[in-house]
């Protein structure tokens, strides 16, 4: 029997990409899952591909709404814990960048760009996270919050992203810290390029999105880019106490090997 069988599993921004990816192994696993995002028949799709992977349909949970609302927060928590009656994983998924001012230098964007990226992309983790943490300390759970290989860059097309990103590793640790004295594990993946619709989603085009992936691949140590499974398989694995226990506040790097490459030595 998988690990996962019968535990509740919380996946946010799981209408496509990573969070879409993720769902469906879980569902492999036999967790119950509560899956959410902003676009009705995108995480529609993710249903049926869970419900094909072998769940149920009374083992899903959809819930339509804005992340970054205090008031969805709220309900995504208690909707789960009132349809299922516990709560083992919340894996924060959801997040994003902005295409609006890309490879603008840092004093050419203006600062609400700043505050956006925060709320996508930190507020939202500690508010949902916080929110779970009475639940999860009934079960020995775990938080996996998904970050980004932009946190580690030194200069960034996208700096307020980075930024957003770099204190989300940092609030990984200190909910790493505090939460284990609760029995809570927290652990994070920064994934590097993967094959999604972040571009689009981000405010982009299509084609931006197609010209940023073709080629990059060929350029990779590993020789493509990610999948959204290869960062599910990580996240599968962090949440999976009888695997993973001993890592705690541990950030795993998922990038094809993009951070071996350097200015010094970019033939790496």
């Amino acid at each position: 029997m998988s690990f996962f069988s019968g535990k509740v599993v919380i996946v946010t921004g799981s209408s496509n990409g990573i969070g879409r990816g993720t769902a469906v192994i879980f569902a492999k696993e036999g967790a119950k899952l509560t899956i959410t995002g902003r676009n009705a028949q995108s995480l529609e799709e993710t249903k049926q591909l869970c419900l094909k992977a072998g769940a149920k349909q009374s083992d899903i949970l959809e819930l339509i709404g804005e992340i970054t609302d205090a008031s969805f927060n709220e309900r995504l928590i208690s909707a789960t814990v009132e349809k299922f009656g516990r709560l083992d994983v919340l894996v924060n998924n959801a997040g994003g960048a902005s295409m609006t001012n890309f490879g603008k230098g840092i004093f050419d964007i203006p600062v609400d760009e700043f505050d956006q990226m925060m709320e996508l992309n930190v507020k939202q983790v500690l508010r949902l996270s916080q929110l779970s943490v009475p639940h999860l300390e009934k079960t020995n759970g775990a938080i996996v919050n998904v970050s980004s290989i932009a946190a580690f860059h030194q200069q960034s097309k996208m700096p307020y992203y980075s930024a957003a990103k770099s204190a989300l590793d940092q609030i990984t640790v200190q909910m790493a810290a505090s939460l284990i004295k609760k029995g809570i594990r927290v652990n994070s993946v920064n994934p590097g390029p993967v094959a999604t619709n972040v571009v689009v989603a981000a405010g982009g085009t299509k084609d931006d999105q197609d010209k940023m992936f073709a080629g990059m691949g060929s350029s990779m140590p590993l020789g493509r880019v990610g999948l959204p499974d290869d960062i599910g398989k990580i996240i599968l694995f962090l949440a999976d106490r009888s695997q993973s226990e001993i890592l705690i506040g541990h950030i795993v790097t998922a990038d094809g090997g993009v951070t071996l490459k350097s200015a010094m030595f970019p033939d790496a």
